[in-house]
């Protein structure tokens, strides 16, 4: 059963995300972490190795070109990962987000191959990041990579990343307190009206976000041409 996109997004303006027990499960339970796992801006680890990497532009970066196949790559069984907590209600939720506009992707790619990306949902200056998979070696950093460094471009303020992991604390990601990051979700969605649903739906996730996940980043920054990795390196090594 889909879960309906406005409660989706009332969900995340308080805090409270939807997940699964199993790929197959039927049961959909919402999550509220006591301690929450953010990523400031502006510290974003961008290590020797990494920034090597995205200046190589190893990967083809796009966005928004294949939000299915990233949440269908996130929901596959890993030898780490033998189940998911994506079920098929869960993936069929956030198709219908994404083609409202809130919900958005970063892929990682190898000629024609998916090879890694990350999705979430974007509301205001927030970025609430749902799932990461990588299937060739730092693609799912890569994609981090241009999340900050876009989400900075556009203006916006908070990358949740609800749960802390090993992986994430190493690109710089924190634990905060419940309340504390209630305070930083508030600010994120100055401005945001949640009460009624055709405004939102038609209003879209706000300014920020149109111009973060914009397809082409260069009419913002008055530049011509695809933007590089080298460009996106030197963004993240200036302000992390």
């Amino acid at each position: 059963m889909l879960i309906d996109p406005l409660l989706l997004l009332r969900a995340y303006a308080i805090g409270v995300f939807p997940m699964s027990d199993d790929r197959d499960a039927d049961e959909i339970y919402w999550v509220e972490p006591k301690q929450r796992a953010v990523l400031p801006l502006d510290e974003f680890h961008l290590s020797r190795s990494l920034a090597k990497t995205v200046r190589a532009d190893r990967f083809r970066v796009s966005v928004n070109e294949d939000f299915r196949g990233v949440v269908q790559l996130c929901a596959e069984a890993a030898a780490d990962r033998p189940t998911t907590w994506i079920n098929h209600a869960i993936e069929a939720s956030y198709a219908r987000l994404h083609t409202l506009g809130f919900a958005h992707s970063v892929e990682c790619w190898e000629g024609d191959t998916l090879v890694g990306g990350l999705y979430g949902v974007a509301l205001g200056r927030a970025f609430f990041g749902e799932s990461m998979a990588s299937r060739r070696t730092d693609a799912s950093k890569v994609a981090l990579a241009w999340l900050v460094a876009r989400m900075r471009l556009g203006g916006m303020t908070l990358l949740d990343c609800q749960f802390m992991t090993d992986h994430l604390r190493s690109l710089g990601a924190i634990e905060i307190s419940q309340r504390n990051y209630r305070a930083l979700l508030d600010t994120a969605l100055s401005g945001i009206s949640l009460a009624d649903e055709s405004t939102l739906l038609s209003a879209g996730p706000g300014p920020e976000a149109a111009s973060a996940f914009a397809p082409d980043l260069s009419p913002t920054l008055t530049v011509s041409g695809p933007v590089s990795g080298h460009f996106i390196a030197q963004l993240l090594t200036q302000t992390s």
